[in-house]
């Protein structure tokens, strides 16, 4: 009997059983779930330390938080056993039938009118937010999503393609964006020459960690990254003559539009075009900038993968040991994902420095890298798709946690449910652990194909790797 049977058998023992049994059982596991989530937040969510005005530090109770955690929790454990059988059966339906191929013009035709999407995105938000409200939309939304798709995807070929853990992925970020600044505010360099060599930049830093991890592998290269990813955020703090150390770089010259500044009301895009001075037209160009940025970097990813040195990095990812045996030069290998992910991470680093007109330390800690690592690992390592899903549903959903004010009528105007950010991501992290541990898109297409073409490979059938 295979297992997708006995789970099935299984669900319908469960569900023979008496409705008063089955009710009272999942009654009491629903209660010992919800004292548990009481007795962990009691420490970290009841109490709230403020400052009063006489200066005095003081203890806030926020109980109804914990009562409203309690009962979502009492409320998933009854929709989770109730609904544990009914999930079974429907494992065991989908094993039994025949997979479905899908065809290359469907996956096609879905990313033309993905990419088409995008590009309309910026007018769709006009029209159902207005021209001044669309701002945040483009802005705190399209942009910030999209710079973390570009990271993803450059992580993407360290991690994803060659296997290799890189825990300090903000350091190239961090490159490209000081590096971007400095050349553009000592030498006049405008945004179109700067970015090129960020990425230059960020791609030797790349080979300068590869030599001394080129034995490394599994946790020991992870804690290396780390550790390189913060001798860089250092170097930012306290070479202070070059990077102006805490305080940062300021002033940085914004990208223009072929030598047309924005920010000009004569002479400038506006006047030129015969439209109204407004500053969203900054915003809808740098939309249109990093949406460019990221799909040069999502078609030459996909190249690559397909090059010999892109069916190097899926070998060396699978099996080191055996990737020598087949005559493959595993220390060019290494080198080449280093260099052409820190490459991709300094160019974002050098739109972040022109989008925001100031960097500082504070923007390349140890947390970036691993919001961007999370993001590889969620979407589907090796997988576009993935990553592009799981970065939208990370910062956007940062992002719209900013816009959930009603929270403060329920519970409290002092409540701020951006203070859980990392409560949420870390239950979503749980969640895809027990659910889709393999991440959101766990099969992936091979580089080449024998024999039958198109045919996914399970993620299942795919090995960790020993990068």
């Amino acid at each position: 009997m295979s297992g997708a049977d006995a789970a099935g058998e299984a669900g319908q023992r469960d569900s023979a059983q008496e409705p008063g049994v089955r009710l009272s059982a999942a009654l009491l596991k629903a209660l010992k779930v919800a004292a548990v989530v009481v007795g962990l937040c009691t420490p970290i969510v009841l109490l709230e330390t403020s400052q009063g005005i006489d200066n005095q530090l003081r203890l806030d109770w926020r109980v109804p938080l914990v009562a409203v955690l309690a009962g979502l929790a009492f409320l998933g454990s009854l929709v989770v056993t109730f609904g544990a059988p009914h999930v079974a059966r429907f494992k065991a339906a989908r094993a039994r039938r025949p997979s479905i191929e899908v065809q290359p013009a469907a996956v096609t035709l879905a990313k033309i009118v993905a990419i088409a999407l995008l590009v309309a995105y910026p007018f769709i938000a006009v029209m159902l937010a207005g021209f001044g409200g669309a701002t945040k939309w483009i802005d705190n939304f399209g942009i910030q999503i999209l710079i973390y798709v570009m990271l993803g995807w450059g992580l993407n070929v360290v991690v994803g393609l060659a296997g290799l853990l890189d825990l300090g992925y903000v350091a190239f970020y961090a490159v490209g964006a000081y590096s971007s600044a400095l050349l553009a505010k000592t030498f006049g360099f405008s945004f179109w020459l700067v970015l090129p060599l960020a990425g230059i930049l960020a791609a030797l830093w790349g080979i300068l960690l590869g030599f001394p991890v080129l034995r490394l592998r599994g946790d020991y290269l992870a804690i290396v990254t780390l550790a390189f990813g913060e001798i860089i955020r250092l170097v930012l703090i306290n070479w202070v003559d070059v990077t102006n150390g805490n305080a940062g770089i300021s002033g940085i010259p914004r990208p223009t539009f072929f030598g047309l500044p924005f920010n000009a009301s004569d002479g400038g895009f506006a006047a030129t075009f015969g439209l109204e001075f407004a500053p969203q037209h900054r915003v809808i160009f740098l939309y249109y900038l990093i949406l460019a940025l990221a799909l040069l970097t999502a078609w030459a990813t996909s190249r690559l993968r397909r090059l010999p040195v892109g069916r190097a990095w899926e070998a060396l990812r699978e099996d080191e040991i055996a990737c020598r045996s087949l005559g493959i030069d595993t220390v060019k290998t290494k080198l080449t994902a280093f260099a052409i992910g820190a490459m991709f991470g300094g160019f974002a680093g050098a739109f972040f420095a022109a989008r925001q007109g100031f960097i500082s330390p504070e923007s390349f800690v140890f947390m970036e890298s691993a919001v961007i690592l999370a993001i590889v690992v969620l979407g589907g390592m090796g997988s576009q798709i993935g990553v592009a899903i799981a970065a939208i549903v990370m910062i956007g959903g940062t992002e719209l946690l900013r816009e959930l004010d009603w929270t403060r009528e329920v519970l409290g105007p002092a409540f701020d449910p951006t203070q859980y950010r990392m409560l949420l991501f870390g239950l979503a992290m749980v969640l895809m652990m027990l659910w889709k541990p393999r991440g959101l898109v766990s099969s992936r297409t091979p580089s080449i194909q024998l024999g039958e073409g198109n045919k996914a490979i399970s993620g299942k059938l795919v090995k960790e790797g020993h990068g």
